[in-house]
């Protein structure tokens, strides 16, 4: 039986709500950058209130807080890369719409096999590749780009659309690596333990790279300061969700459900930001999205 078909309701319908705040998180994270918040400035918040509220959780529920030293290492990388990774996302999102920034950043699990296979020789599994060239075409209609969709033709589409693909991408990739490093350097943490500790790690370097670079880039008005503050609190409480009510439905935080995400944020971004893509680029979406699903849920069968 399938992890899915053991599901209770309430734990579908938590999977659903975190999957939900995740992607309300960067449609908010795209109201605050319109209205003059910077990048770096939304990681900091976001890094530090979810690292001080996960740490909380760690002294309340007296999770063990040793490191080995080879751990140490792990999560000073870890928590650069992941730095590098919220970077790269929330810049897709401030070119993109912010669905589309989501899907091509859905390719990570193809990158972790990559990275996988580069540093540890792992084989990638015969589902990986035959999802491979299903993901792709369905971020090829999505991404429509060719520009037949929007009529521009490719030289257009991509001048348009170029720049948020590639941090996109680039975010997924980064991401693929910290998933390996983090499975084989750092396994043997407690969950809650890593996200605090990786957390706080990208809030200094955010906060590091803000100062050299002058100060913070803060909302220009009352609607910016709106979106900091919401991308913050859904990030941050789906984050304390996943640690504190998923355990007790005896679901993992990594369930495959999660990956509607990026559905979720495109039926929000047309309601709230009035961004909406061709019907071709929908079909798109869906492929991209049940292809990493599908993947994840052979993981767990």
């Amino acid at each position: 039986m399938s992890s899915v078909a053991a599901l209770s309701r309430t734990a579908f319908a938590t999977l659903l709500l975190i999957a939900f705040m995740m992607g309300a998180n960067h449609v908010a994270a795209r109201v605050a950058f319109d209205h003059g918040a910077g990048v770096l400035t939304a990681v900091a918040f976001r890094s530090a209130v979810t690292a001080v509220a996960v740490f909380v959780l760690i002294v309340v529920q007296g999770v063990p807080r040793t490191l080995q030293p080879r751990e140490r290492r792990a999560l000073l990388a870890i928590g650069a890369l992941v730095a590098a990774q919220s970077y790269g996302l929330y810049s897709s999102v401030a070119l993109l719409p912010v669905a589309l920034a989501l899907l091509a950043f859905n390719t990570y699990p193809l990158w972790t096999a990559l990275w996988a296979r580069v540093l540890y020789g792992h084989r990638a599994e015969r589902r990986v590749l035959i999802a491979m060239p299903v993901l792709l075409l369905g971020l090829a209609l999505a991404l429509d780009v060719l520009g037949a969709a929007s009529g521009l033709g490719a030289q257009a589409q991509w001048s348009r659309i170029g720049a948020g693909v590639a941090y996109a991408i680039g975010a997924a990739a980064i991401f693929g690596l910290a998933l390996v490093l983090t499975q084989h350097e750092a396994g043997r943490l407690d969950g809650r333990l890593r996200t605090a500790l990786t957390m706080g790690i990208v809030a200094l370097l955010a906060v590091l790279v803000i100062v050299l670079q002058g100060g913070a880039q803060l909302p220009r008005s009352a609607t910016g300061w709106w979106g900091l503050l919401a991308l913050t609190t859904l990030y941050g409480t789906g984050f304390t969700i996943m640690f504190t009510v998923l355990p007790r439905l005896g679901v993992v935080g990594s369930s495959p459900i999660m990956n509607v995400e990026p559905v979720f944020a495109l039926v929000l971004a047309w309601m709230l930001l009035g961004q909406r893509i061709a019907a071709v680029q929908v079909v798109g979406a869906l492929i991209v999205v049940g292809a990493v699903m599908a993947l994840g849920l052979r993981r767990r069968a």
